[in-house]
């Protein structure tokens, strides 16, 4: 099948080359062109480059097909240099992460010309050439079934993960790794709340790891105690000092909170202990310079939509506020604090 993919990042190359391997043919586009250039040669042939939006749909055959992949704060703008050449009958897909209420909008726009669009949350990252794509679809049926070799090709597969007991009566294509979740909005709404999951578990591991790294406060102390501050009443119980590394690598293999995140922290931390380059990356708070941890929208979006449906999400929102946190956004509080302290007498 042929594909157009706007956007050669970390994991629009990727989706070109697994596409490639299975015999879909693609037509690539990027601003940079050294980009497009490596993943033609890389492609070995199932690639073809593209100098120009013009160029790249003049390379399609109707009915066109064009995935885009590029940051939810551009997606409108490079819509606008695809939409006015597409035609009835052909499909825009949104690959990134876009906020679903745009989806709905983008749809109703496009489908005045008889243009389809799906809204497709992708999920696996750098490792999706080896591993797949976690896809979650959507927008109309028609359009979403006459894509369906792209997508089954892209997903995961069933691989090695043992099979649900039941599944195999449900059917459908879940057990696959991809997903027509609905209409217009879907495929993104589901992707949002994934990563608003994945906030909450990555926080989950983050905190629980920074206490086992401060068991061993009893062994250095803690402040002089004071009015100000209260003193470690027991210093004889926080005496170990836990390896990071070790403690991830035993959870991975046969405990309840094994996962993949899991995996990837036990890597990090084995080739980084200390986790100094990631501690650079935060701390040039100092510096004037991007620093924290980012969020890219979906954890943001995810509250916004649990507030709208009137849902608890304490774990989501707290792990949200962490990253904020992260960036230094809570200084002025913390400043205010110590303000209000010293005004009624600091105790």
């Amino acid at each position: 099948m042929q594909l157009g993919i706007v956007g050669l990042g970390r994991m629009g190359a990727n989706m070109v080359l697994r596409l490639g391997r299975a015999g879909h043919h693609c037509v690539v586009y990027d601003r940079d062109t050294k980009v497009v250039a490596d993943v033609v040669r890389q492609s070995e042939g199932k690639a073809t480059a593209a100098t120009s939006p013009q160029d790249l749909i003049g390379k399609l055959s109707a009915p066109r097909n064009v995935w885009l992949m590029v940051p939810a704060g551009i997606t409108d703008r490079v819509i606008a240099d695809y939409a006015p050449q597409l035609q009835k009958d052909d499909t825009l897909i949104d690959g990134g992460n876009s906020y679903y209420i745009d989806d709905i909008r983008r749809a109703k726009d496009l489908s005045v010309k008889g243009v389809n669009y799906l809204d497709v949350g992708t999920s696996g990252g750098i490792w999706g050439l080896e591993r797949g794509y976690c896809l979650m679809i959507g927008g109309p049926d028609g359009a979403v079934k006459r894509l369906d070799p792209i997508f089954k090709t892209l997903a995961p597969g069933k691989g090695e993960t043992p099979a649900t007991p039941g599944r195999d009566k449900l059917g459908g294509t879940a057990a696959d790794g991809y997903l027509h979740c609905g209409p217009s909005g879907a495929g993104h709404f589901v992707k949002m709340v994934h990563n608003g999951i994945e906030y909450g578990l990555m926080a989950a591991y983050a905190e629980g790891l920074n206490i086992l790294r401060h068991a061993g406060v009893g062994k250095v102390g803690r402040e002089a105690a004071s009015a100000e501050v209260t003193p470690l009443r027991q210093p004889e119980h926080f005496q170990y000092d836990f390896k990071l590394a070790d403690i991830a690598e035993v959870w991975r293999r046969g405990s309840v909170v094994a996962s993949w995140l899991l995996d990837l922290t036990a890597e990090a931390l084995t080739e980084d202990p200390e986790l100094k380059k990631d501690r650079d990356t935060v701390e040039k708070i100092d510096k004037g310079m991007p620093h924290g941890v980012p969020d890219s929208g979906e954890g943001r979006w995810t509250i916004q939509a649990a507030i709208e449906e009137g849902v608890p999400c304490t774990v989501l929102s707290a792990a949200l506020y962490e990253r904020f946190t992260s960036r230094g956004a809570d200084k002025t509080a913390c400043w205010l604090l110590q303000a209000m302290r010293r005004k009624f007498g600091g105790h």
